[in-house]
């Protein structure tokens, strides 16, 4: 109920948002198109319909169970399992119709999906990254703790924490990319998918994808190192780990299977959180390596004042916020068995 709360107001607000900025037919047909051009486009997009009205439209396009006039140009694309009982109505069950873009004029749903694979394998490329980076230098400050080790890996790790992530990208963009780019051989900008040189297919470019993991998996990779390591130097100071040393069990086995995996749930909630913000958040790293994901086509779409793009892009991240969360919160449980009788 509280998700359908929140995204019930979320449609809301972009609808209202919609709604106050210039009108679509402004932006699809310039300052210079005549009037019949103008009033055809504002009846086609159902602009000259009351404001009420144009809500119950969209949240009906939406909706999985949707109804359309016969006469509807919306049927072809809309899709799904069409039933009509009569001659005026139409009835639908469907995945959501994001309508379509008014600067390419595709489906902006078909844009999201391969917009989504590159913001996907960017999130998670970072996200593994810092978790792989992250616990062992963690655990190493934790066993190290008060010495110039520990300092300076916490040290190192606030500042990528205060560092702001766009300009971790430029930075990092800027130095690998350009200024040393005959030693790194990495450009400053690129896809995870390239046009062959015969133009003939795509083809993999792993090398595009190293500057941008790098640049959006720095602050999680900091969070990663100071949460593991502040836990872990709480956990080893407990009875049974001084117990499992006093068996003559060695170091390696105290600390990585009796104290790590106790210091794994208060991380798996912070990679839950963090996956949901790389995956919605990897705007501007996205724009800057003009790597093609969700933050990109939306800030192109912002740019092109493309609204239903920007709509369905924000739709699309915050419910994949709250997937994320839901997945999160139930793996946590599933973890530690205490939770599951509270």
């Amino acid at each position: 109920m509280f998700f359908l709360a929140v995204f019930a107001g979320l449609v809301c607000f972009i609808f209202v948002l919609f709604v106050t900025l210039p009108s679509p037919e402004q932006i699809l047909t310039g300052q210079r198109s005549d009037k019949a051009t103008t009033q055809a486009i504002v009846k086609d997009l159902g602009l000259d319909q009351p404001k009420w009205k144009q809500l119950v439209w969209y949240v009906n396009d939406l909706s999985p169970l949707s109804v359309y006039e016969v006469s509807t140009s919306k049927l072809k694309q809309v899709g799904g399992l069409q039933w009509q009982p009569g001659t005026h109505l139409v009835y639908c069950v469907k995945w959501p119709y994001l309508r379509t873009s008014f600067q390419t004029k595709q489906p902006v749903s078909g844009l999201i999906k391969e917009a989504f694979k590159g913001t996907m394998i960017l999130a998670f490329s970072a996200l593994l990254m810092a978790l792989l980076i992250g616990i062992p230098l963690g655990v190493y400050a934790a066993r190290k703790q008060g010495t110039i080790i520990d300092n300076g890996i916490v040290g190192l790790s606030t500042l990528g924490i205060s560092v702001p992530s766009f300009f971790s990208a430029m930075l990092i963009a800027w130095v690998f990319g350009f200024l040393w780019k005959e030693y790194t051989g990495l450009s400053m900008t690129g896809s995870f998918w390239e046009i062959d040189s015969l133009g003939e297919g795509k083809r993999i470019a792993w090398k595009n994808l190293i500057l941008p993991t790098i640049a959006l998996g720095i602050r999680p990779l900091s969070v990663f190192i100071q949460l593991t390591r502040n836990t872990m130097v709480d956990i080893l100071r407990l009875d049974y780990i001084r117990t499992a040393r006093a068996k003559g069990l060695s170091e390696r086995t105290v600390v990585w299977k009796h104290a790590l995996p106790n210091a794994m749930n208060p991380l798996i909630t912070s990679v839950g959180g963090w996956l949901s913000s790389l995956l919605a958040g990897a705007f501007f790293t996205e724009y800057i390596f003009n790597w093609k994901g969700l933050g990109k086509i939306t800030i192109d779409a912002l740019q092109q004042s493309d609204l239903p793009v920007i709509m369905g892009t924000v739709l699309f991240t915050a419910c994949l916020f709250f997937v994320v969360n839901i997945f999160t919160e139930a793996l946590y449980i599933w973890i530690d068995p205490r939770l599951r009788h509270e």
